[in-house]
């Protein structure tokens, strides 16, 4: 079964780098097959069956630090892009931001933010909608924090790669 590992933090700073090749590596080490890569920013393609924690235990034991690990099935990952309730106003995939949430925290209420930007949420993800850029964004870190440490946010364009890598 083809499954997406998201890992949180990689490659973003000069002491999370990891080439993809040894990303790879790794994951072919845990027993994956088929593993591809897409980006730098540590989206992982894979046959097989392997944990999260199994992952993140890899990553610090090779490479010294530690990084956040989500991992969808294909049809997770697929159904979390066909629910994306902003479509029909995400005319800039760049600006359309989703972030993957392992589960959604018991009592999490949305931030109030004033159009034009929109947030949403679902069981598997939260949506939002930057028209200004996500640096403009009104949501505060702090609404961030409370999602919890399993979560990792991938920009329109760059779920949508991932998801044609999975039809290829």
């Amino acid at each position: 079964m083809t499954h997406v590992a998201l890992l949180r933090g990689i490659n973003v700073g000069p002491s999370s780098r990891i080439a993809m090749a040894d990303l790879r590596d790794l994951f072919e080490q845990l027993g994956c097959t088929s593993v591809r890569t897409l980006l730098q920013s540590g989206n992982v393609l894979f046959d097989g069956s392997v944990t999260a924690a199994a992952v993140e235990k890899a990553i610090v034991a090779r490479f010294g630090y530690s990084s956040r690990v989500l991992i969808l099935t294909a049809a997770e990952f697929t159904r979390v892009l066909s629910e994306n309730p902003m479509m029909d106003v995400a005319h800039d995939p760049s600006k359309m931001v989703i972030t993957f949430l392992e589960s959604v925290p018991a009592g999490i209420s949305l931030p109030t933010i004033d159009p034009p930007e929109l947030i949403a949420i679902t069981d598997r993800a939260l949506y939002q909608w930057c028209p200004d850029g996500i640096l403009q964004s009104k949501v505060s870190p702090a609404f961030w924090r409370s999602l919890g440490p399993r979560v990792t946010s991938r920009n329109l364009r760059t779920v949508d790669k991932i998801a044609a890598l999975l039809e290829a």
